[in-house]
């Protein structure tokens, strides 16, 4: 049973770090819940207070998520509909055959979204970059926070006694 519970978490552990760049998945609580089932191998000490700790970490980078691509888009001067254009963009970059589409995505929806608005190239472009900003400072933390629940992952496995 122990074995199939750490097949499972370690499925988890890695969705989660793919969710760290796929919209649909939140990366680090799919971690999150590769630890959570880990906790349940009997062969593993994990203390309530560390699986505790790393979920409110978990939902803090949850909200965070949606927060700081606004933020960028806001800083940048952009509106509403750059922000909803970045996400159809990642959406679009993440289904498309074209190389970085995941990078170009979310900087053309933004791009595409605020001209919808009737804002001028200037601005449009500006918006864009902030909105891109935002999304690539978001996703670099999901990345960083997965990783780290993979490092805890792995060293709870070593400790296996």
């Amino acid at each position: 049973m122990d074995i199939i519970l750490i097949i499972i978490a370690a499925l988890f552990i890695i969705l989660g770090i793919i969710g760290s760049f796929l919209p649909v998945l939140p990366g680090p609580l799919t971690s999150w819940i590769g630890l959570f089932i880990l906790s349940f191998v009997d062969s593993i000490l994990m203390s309530n207070s560390f699986i505790i700790i790393t979920l409110i970490i978990a939902i803090l980078i949850w909200v965070l998520d949606y927060i700081i691509p606004a933020i960028g888009t806001k800083r940048f001067g952009g509106t509403k509909y750059g922000m909803i254009g970045t996400t159809i963009g990642l959406i679009v970059g993440l289904l498309s055959p074209i190389p970085g589409g995941i990078i170009i995505g979310p900087f053309i929806g933004a791009l595409i979204g605020e001209l919808l608005n009737k804002s001028d190239s200037k601005t449009a472009t500006k918006a864009a970059f902030g909105s891109f900003i935002g999304f690539i400072a978001s996703t670099f933390i999901k990345f960083i926070v997965a990783i780290v629940y993979l490092g805890f992952f792995i060293g709870f496995l070593l400790d296996i006694e």
